[in-house]
């Protein structure tokens, strides 16, 4: 199980990517990828076609994670801004973000030309639009800071479809694309197949271990054995704390529409709001496109009001594009934000031949394409110019404002300890819902599935001890401290956590006590 078993479906959900098999048994390769998202997708596809033998191992289905809940832009735009990259982290590592991710869209637009993978790549161009509620120099210190770090961008005062209020003002980035995820890794997939990759899907890795000379990937059916790990799980399986004080993860919304072929002009496009909105077009058929829009995020677990979200979406979009027709899809995913606005990639800190992936921020598929070829130049060739950008145990300075707030939420959910309803209140759950309870001292995670199966599991995530969050729109529990999700039954979803939470007998006579 992973997060494709949360109850919102994605429109990239629609793909088949064909199952891989379960692993059991035991098995060697160079490269163990622990994730069949963008990125260990990505980076277990350069290290084949560089030779190296490698073995992929999916919780759940191949390509079916966070990737299958994204929107698929893939941007040199920065969404944190360029102006604060540099304020935060320079001039020359700002120059160099942006260097990694031309060549990470270039490099998948050559990938899926050579591999002929019909994943409707386009090149198109980003705009971003300023809002109502924005001050214009926000565009003119963006537009500056670009310009001063060599970054094509221009000014345009004709109005975008996304304008409002009588503004008609932007930032327009050229060669920005897009594509369909879960085709993309369908290709990748097949391609890694021919050069000898081994796939597994509904394979957990359990436990990371040393061994003499090499790693140990313990899974319940077996261990494969290594001598490079990657782990692109979204939120590092193999990390207590590092990483994890320095991002945060927050939960965002997504609907998609038809509109007529040609009523949308097929560009990327951004509003100067925080949280802001984004918006695609994707291809659907000769008379209509699919529009994307996404927005209204807030920190993961702290809010429990998904068809709100909708709504709010559904009205701000129609504001604009009164074209459209009515819903066709709404779902839901999770980024994780990094304090200092560029992700996690590189080598794993204190851990010899283990190297991460994680921090996507709102540009997860760009910078899983990035992964790829900067952690197949480390292992391959030893280095790479962009592994400062990245490298996962930098120390956070300049944006520590941002640290200790986003590091404050562990302390407010640990008071989550002294307060809740009556263990007894479990028999007035609904169907698909949930709530915390208490027995004693005891935090109990309650809910009742929508099968009408009611579940007593520990309230603390197994990851850290935070308290988990019910999530009435995708069925789960969030951790809102590191961004585990947990099904029903308490199956762990999404990491950082592995373990499942842990069920709660409580004997007859206490439950009648309370």
């Amino acid at each position: 199980m992973n997060v494709l078993d949360e109850e919102t479906k994605s429109l990239w959900m629609e793909t088949f990517i064909p199952a891989a098999s379960r692993f059991s048994g035991q098995e060697r390769a160079d490269v163990g990828v622990v994730g069949a998202g963008i990125a260990g997708l990505s980076v277990a596809y350069e290290l084949a076609a560089r030779g190296r033998s490698v073995i992929v191992l999916d919780r759940g289905r191949i390509g079916s994670g966070m990737t299958a809940r994204t929107t698929a832009h893939l941007a040199t735009a920065l969404d944190d801004d360029y102006k604060e990259l540099i304020r935060v982290r320079g001039e020359d590592c700002a120059r160099l973000y942006y260097q990694s991710v031309v060549a990470a869209i270039d490099r998948a637009q050559a990938i899926q030309s050579a591999e002929g993978i019909d994943c409707d790549f386009r090149r198109v161009d980003g705009y971003w639009v300023l809002a109502p509620e924005t001050l214009p120099s926000h565009l003119d210190e963006e537009f500056e800071s670009c310009r001063k770090l060599g970054i094509p961008v221009e000014f345009c005062s004709d109005p975008t479809p996304i304008h409002q209020g009588g503004l008609a003002r932007s930032l327009r980035f050229p060669r920005q694309a897009r594509f369909h995820p879960t085709k993309y890794l369908a290709g990748l997939a097949k391609a890694m197949h021919r050069l000898g990759a081994r796939l597994y899907g509904d394979t957990c890795v359990e436990t990371i271990e040393r061994g003499r000379g090499e790693i140990v990937l313990k899974t319940s059916g077996g261990e494969v054995r290594v001598t490079d790990v990657v782990v692109a799980t979204n939120s590092p399986v193999n990390l207590r704390v590092p990483i994890h004080t320095k991002q945060a993860p927050y939960r965002t919304y997504v609907i998609a529409a038809k509109v007529p072929v040609g009523s949308l002009l097929d560009a990327l496009y951004w509003d100067t709001l925080d949280p802001y909105h984004y918006v695609r077009l994707q291809p659907s058929s000769a008379d209509e496109d699919i529009v994307i829009v996404g927005g209204e995020d807030h920190k993961s677990g702290e809010a429990d009001d998904g068809q709100a979200r909708f709504s709010a979406l559904e009205q701000w979009t129609r504001a604009r594009l009164p074209m459209i027709g009515g819903i066709t899809h709404r779902w839901s995913g999770q980024v994780l934000e990094p304090t200092d606005f560029t992700g996690f990639v590189g080598r794993s800190p204190d851990e010899a031949h283990v190297f991460l992936v994680s921090g996507d921020s709102g540009q997860g598929m760009t910078n899983g394409l990035v992964a790829g070829l900067l952690i197949a130049d480390l292992i391959t060739i030893g280095g790479n110019s962009w592994e400062a950008v990245y490298l996962p145990e930098r120390k956070i300075s300049k944006s520590i404002t941002t640290f200790i707030s986003e590091n404050i939420t562990p302390l407010k959910n640990i008071a989550e300890y002294l307060g809740a309803e009556a263990l007894a209140s479990v028999e007035r759950l609904r169907l698909g819902e949930g709530r915390l309870v208490r027995s004693g001292l005891k935090k109990i995670a309650a809910c009742r599935d929508r099968h009408g199966e009611l579940h007593l599991l520990s309230a603390s995530c197994t990851h850290l001890g935070c308290v988990v969050h019910w999530n009435s729109l995708e069925q789960c529990w969030d951790c809102p401290c590191h961004g585990s999700q947990f099904a029903p039954d308490g199956t762990a979803l999404n990491g950082p956590a592995v373990s499942p939470l842990e069920p709660i007998q409580i004997p007859p006579s206490v439950q009648a006590a309370e």
